[in-house]
């Protein structure tokens, strides 16, 4: 994250969109919000360190996915999809 994105407005719709998503997430998953933003924001510093990236358009999510174990049932998977503009050198 860069130091001008700290000053960039969202509006409201998009604020919105981003809690509402959350809030589905952390149902779907039994992970609060508080957690899927805390992992959100771990994943941007350490992937930062490397990579410039663009965090808008930063994308995680916690489902839930067969299991090929021997139990079988669901497990958690983590995806993200991280828009990158440019690796560090």
């Amino acid at each position: 994250m860069s130091f001008i994105d700290f000053f960039k407005r969202k509006n409201s719709g998009d604020v919105a969109k981003g809690r509402i998503k959350l809030a589905i997430q952390s149902d779907r998953t039994g992970c609060s919000p508080e957690i899927m933003e805390k992992i959100k924001n771990d994943i941007i510093d350490v992937i930062s360190k490397y990579m410039e990236i663009d965090s808008d358009g930063l994308d995680i999510q916690i489902t839930q996915t067969e299991s090929e174990a021997e139990s079988g049932g669901k497990s958690p998977a983590l995806y993200a999809s991280i828009p990158i503009k440019k690796v560090k050198g």
